[in-house]
């Protein structure tokens, strides 16, 4: 009963993790499906504990089952990769061979100048799926190890032929 427990709170809190971050990505429908699987294996779940609350080791069950969820749950989120990050990267050099690069591997890259404690810089902005994110960033260390790199997740993308490329999907290929 324990192994049962323990088992059906990973799948719950997994599947609540995924839809909760469905939902803010804006998969709504989705999301909705998964809320649906989730429900019932919440209720089995729930069902089998309040059934056999006498015994301690079933609620302990269900708790470690439920953190194990959340780090599972987030794991398997990190695999999908779902979304579009976008990255703000500063480097010292200003020369055109690290945006060059980045257009090249079909990365959106909008590059200026810019100025900083030190002297001269170059900034860029590059929006990239998610799932390129790693990749983009071994790409930015190995021309500029020093470079200063920030990203965060846009809430929501409108225009430029980046976004035209995506919806064609003729990035990355």
């Amino acid at each position: 009963m324990v192994i049962i427990i323990f088992s059906i709170n990973i799948v719950y809190v997994s599947f609540f993790t995924i839809r909760m971050i469905m939902t803010l990505k804006g998969y709504r429908y989705l999301a909705a499906m998964v809320s649906m699987v989730e429900v019932v294996i919440y209720i089995v779940g729930l069902g089998l504990v309040l059934d056999n609350l006498d015994q301690i080791q079933n609620l302990v069950a269900y708790a470690i089952g439920y953190g194990s969820g959340v780090i599972v749950g987030s794991k398997i989120e990190e695999k999908m990769a779902l979304g579009y990050i976008t990255v703000n990267v500063i480097t010292s050099e200003q020369s055109q061979q690290l945006p060059k690069a980045l257009r090249e591997k079909g990365y959106g890259v909008t590059d200026w100048a810019a100025n900083g404690r030190d002297g001269d810089r170059q900034s860029m902005q590059i929006l990239t799926p998610r799932k390129m994110e790693l990749k983009l960033y071994m790409t930015i260390k190995e021309i500029d190890p020093k470079a200063f790199i920030i990203a965060y997740e846009p809430k929501s993308i409108h225009g430029g032929f980046w976004v035209k490329q995506v919806r064609k999907g003729n990035l990355f290929k």
